[in-house]
C-alpha cells in the first residue's frame, strides 16, 4: 500500500461518492478507531481488505441519507419555519483557506 502524506490523521471521512472508490486509500487516512462514513451508492459492491480495518480498530459504516421524499419534507420544513440557506462563493484563490 502506498504510504499517503495524511495517513492515521483523520477521525471520520464521510465518503459521498457514487461511484467505485479504493476504500482501502481512505481507511489508512484514519487514525486508530477512525470511521469511515459512505452515503453514496455504487452501482456495484466495492471491495476492501481486511487488514485496512483490524489493526488500526478502524469502522466502515453506510448510511441511507434519504430519497426524493425526505428532501421534500425537508425543503417543507424550511420553509415553513423561514429557513434559508447562507453561502459565501469565494475565489479559487481562497478555496485553502475555506
Amino acid at each position: 500500500m502506498v504510504r499517503l502524506p495524511l495517513a492515521r490523521t483523520f477521525d471520520l471521512i464521510i465518503n459521498t461518492v457514487s461511484a467505485p472508490v479504493d476504500l482501502d486509500a481512505y481507511l489508512s487516512l484514519l487514525a486508530v478507531d477512525g470511521v469511515l462514513v459512505s452515503v453514496g451508492g455504487p452501482p456495484e459492491p466495492m471491495r476492501v481488505h481486511s487488514g485496512s480495518l483490524s489493526p488500526q480498530r478502524r469502522i466502515l459504516t453506510g448510511s441511507i441519507i434519504g430519497g426524493l421524499p425526505q428532501a421534500q419534507e425537508m425543503l417543507d420544513f424550511c420553509a415553513e419555519h423561514g429557513i434559508g440557506a447562507e453561502i459565501e462563493v469565494i475565489g479559487i484563490d481562497q478555496v485553502n483557506d475555506a
